[in-house]
C-alpha cells in the first residue's frame, strides 16, 4: 500500500491506497473552512498551525496499515509554501522511520488522477482543470506527457467566485454560495462583460470581470436577496461563457476524443451542464471527478503515486522540497 499526505492549502488529508487493486482503503480530510471563513480566505500561517495539529490525528487512525506500506507520497507543488512543508515534513518522517521510498506528487497531476480514483486511467485526455489557483486546459496523453494549452493570466475562475462572495458579503468558500444564490437569479439581470472576447488567443482572465462585478454591486446599494441572486447568476453565466468560448476554440482545433473538468470548481454543476453540452456537439466523450475527490484530496495523490511506484519514480530526502509556485508538470 502507499499512504498519501495532501496539505497543499487548507486541507489536511491522508489516504491509504493499494497498489495492486488500486483501491482506497482509507481516505480522511480535515476541512479547515470554518476557521478561514472568518477572514474571507485562507491564512496561510493559521492553515499551516492547522495542519500541524490535524495530521498527525490522521496519521494515528493508519497505524495498523504501517506494515503493509511500500512507499509514502506527499504532494510538494504547487500550493502554499507554508502548508506543503507540513506535510512534506511528516511524509519524511515516515520515510524514515518506516525505512520506505518517498514519491513527490505534483498538484495538478492529482487533480486529473482524480478521475481515475479505484479505475484505470484513460488516456489521451483533454482536460480543464478550474479551482482556486488555476484555470488551465492540457493535454494528457501518459503520467509524464502533459502539456498546458492554455492557463490564466491573472486570476482563476475559482478565485473569482470567492472573491465575487466576498464583495457580496457572502462568506468563504465562495463557489458553492454564488452557485447557490445564482439558482434563485436571473442571469440576464446585469450586462457583464465576456473577458477576452474578441481575443483568439486561448487563455484566460478574470480580474476585468471581477471589477465589473465590484462596479454592479456599488450600483446596486442598497442591496437585497434578489440583487444578490441576480448579480450571482449574472457573474457565473459570464465566467463560465468565458470557459466555454475558449475552449471551443480548442475544439475546433484539436476534436479531443475525451474530455474531463478536474479541480475543486468543477464541482459547478452550472459548468458541468454547459461542457457537457458542448462535448455532445463535438462528439467528444466527457469524464467528471466524483463531487467527492473535486476539492482537494489525498485520494488523488495516492492515485498519481501507484503511477509512480510502477515508474520507480523516487525522491531523496534531501531532494524532496516544496515547490509552491509551480505552473507546470
Amino acid at each position: 500500500m502507499i499512504l498519501s499526505i495532501e496539505s497543499s492549502c487548507d486541507d489536511s488529508c491522508i489516504a491509504i491506497t493499494d497498489i495492486k487493486t488500486k483501491k482506497l482503503i482509507y481516505h480522511k480530510k480535515i476541512s479547515q473552512e470554518l476557521e478561514h471563513s472568518i477572514y474571507g480566505g485562507v491564512v496561510p500561517e493559521l492553515a499551516s498551525r492547522l495542519h500541524l495539529e490535524a495530521l498527525p490525528k490522521l496519521l494515528k487512525e493508519c497505524k495498523k496499515y504501517f506494515k503493509k506500506l511500500k512507499a509514502v507520497a506527499v504532494t510538494s507543488s504547487p500550493g502554499l509554501n507554508v502548508t506543503l512543508v507540513e506535510g512534506i515534513t511528516m511524509a519524511k518522517a515516515i520515510s524514515l522511520a518506516l525505512n520506505i521510498p518517498l514519491i513527490s506528487v505534483n498538484h495538478l497531476k492529482g487533480h486529473i488522477y482524480s478521475l481515475f480514483i479505484q479505475k484505470e486511467e484513460i488516456f489521451p485526455c483533454t482536460i480543464l482543470l478550474v479551482s482556486g489557483g488555476h484555470t488551465q486546459l492540457i493535454e494528457s496523453n501518459s503520467i509524464n506527457d502533459m502539456q498546458i494549452l492554455g492557463s490564466t493570466i491573472d486570476d482563476s475562475f475559482g478565485e473569482s467566485f470567492d472573491k465575487v462572495s466576498k464583495m457580496l458579503g457572502l462568506g468563504y468558500p465562495g463557489g458553492p454560495i454564488i452557485e447557490k444564490y445564482a439558482k434563485k437569479g436571473d442571469e440576464n439581470s446585469y450586462n457583464l462583460p465576456i473577458p477576452l472576447k474578441n481575443s483568439s488567443k486561448i487563455e484566460f482572465s478574470y480580474s476585468g470581470l471581477k471589477n465589473a462585478v465590484r462596479l454592479t454591486i456599488e450600483h446596486s446599494k442598497p442591496l437585497d436577496d434578489i440583487k444578490i441572486s441576480n448579480i450571482s447568476a449574472s457573474f457565473q453565466k459570464v465566467a463560465v461563457e468565458h470557459i466555454l468560448q475558449k475552449t471551443k476554440k480548442l475544439f475546433k482545433k484539436t476534436k479531443p476524443k475525451n474530455f474531463a473538468i478536474v479541480g475543486g470548481a468543477s464541482a459547478n454543476l452550472y459548468l458541468r451542464k454547459k461542457i457537457e453540452k458542448l462535448c455532445k456537439e463535438y462528439n467528444s466523450k466527457l469524464y467528471l471527478a466524483p463531487l467527492e475527490y473535486c476539492s482537494d484530496n489525498a485520494a488523488m495523490i495516492g492515485r498519481v503515486a501507484i503511477n509512480q511506484y510502477e515508474l520507480n519514480d523516487f525522491i531523496s530526502l534531501n531532494d524532496l522540497k516544496s515547490n509552491p509556485k509551480s505552473k507546470g508538470f
